[in-house]
């Protein structure tokens, strides 16, 4: 038997959706690989270390057959193989290491965001950008301003992860199934971020109505350390596998268009009070990008929190700021 090519007009009317993911370290190369998985779009996997973003596409590629995905992943050391991307994770920084805050990671890391987006913008002017490199309000403030992108373009990653191990530490204390269980999460990612029991639940029903004060106050102190706790175990590293799958989370309802209402970190121009600041907040996510902010009622209590999450990335901001990096 032999296999003819059958040239046809239509053969090229369908143009697959392009993710490129920048950073091939354990971050990174979990996101591509999900995305893959999920047929998000075809991927690139970039990285300044030659070999190991091919290396690690390869790998990965050659699980389809296994993992039964068509998307193709592609590793590469240039950003021309990036061009004309619909949506960009940027991961790229140093991690975590044990007695690291994340504030001690800034200077670099911001050098290293700045950097990957200019190179990012000079070939994908129309993308998305999905900033997962922390100290993450200030990363993505720096792409933002960085890239020139309207703030609906430029989105980063953390509510998500923080509702998340939230969500876990809710159903491991309840002993009740993950699918029943909701949480939000406000304000900067680390210590001062904002947890929401009142709006957190397990099929609807409040966690503030089944469990006693202490053990929602545990909860919420154990989801403001969960970084910590994983970098602490680790010793040589910090988390992966709940911050790839998050970022996929946000990547998923922007390719597909899904509308999803997830806690991201969004640039602020008066909503909660907060004008000019990344901050995390209820997010509708589709096609567009961060297409609306929903602005909850806090009560006092929470709204002081806020605002101390708040200080908390101001200062961070004005540290980038003096960086002058863009």
């Amino acid at each position: 038997m032999r296999w003819s090519d059958i040239k046809s007009s239509e053969s090229s009317v369908f143009t697959p959706k392009k993710i490129t993911v920048v950073g091939a370290g354990n971050v990174g190369a979990t996101a591509a690989f999900l995305a893959a998985q999920k047929e998000l779009a075809d991927i690139v996997l970039i990285d300044v270390v030659e070999g190991v973003p091919q290396g690690k596409a390869l790998d990965m590629y050659e699980s389809s057959p296994i993992q039964r995905f068509d998307s193709s992943v592609i590793g590469t050391n240039d950003y021309a193989d990036t061009a004309d991307s619909d949506l960009v994770i940027i991961t790229a920084g140093i991690a975590r290491k044990p007695g690291m805050s994340r504030n001690d990671l800034l200077s670099i890391n911001a050098g290293i965001v700045a950097e990957v987006t200019r190179n990012i913008v000079a070939h994908s002017p129309n993308c998305i950008l999905l900033v997962v490199t922390n100290p993450l309000d200030a990363m993505v403030y720096t792409a933002l301003k960085v890239s020139g992108f309207p703030k609906h373009r430029v989105i980063g990653m953390a509510g998500v992860l923080d509702a998340a191990r939230m969500r876990a530490f809710i159903a491991d204390e309840l002993q009740v199934s993950i699918n029943n269980v909701h949480a939000f999460v406000l304000g900067g990612h680390g210590d001062t971020m904002v947890p929401l029991p009142r709006y957190s639940t397990v099929a609807g029903i409040p966690i503030t109505e089944l469990l006693p004060d202490e053990r929602v106050q545990a909860i919420c102190e154990r989801t403001a350390d969960g970084g910590a706790e994983i970098v602490r175990l680790l010793k040589t590293g910090s988390a992966f596998y709940a911050p790839g799958a998050s970022v996929v989370q946000m990547a998923e309802a922007i390719i597909r268009d899904n509308k999803r209402i997830l806690p991201c970190c969004a640039y602020l121009e008066g909503e909660y009070g907060v004008d000019g600041y990344y901050l995390g907040v209820p997010c509708k996510l589709g096609a567009g990008g961060l297409e609306a902010i929903v602005e909850l009622d806090l009560t006092e209590d929470e709204q002081r929190d806020l605002s101390r999450s708040l200080e908390a990335v101001a200062e961070l901001v004005k540290a980038v700021d003096a960086l002058r990096l863009y």
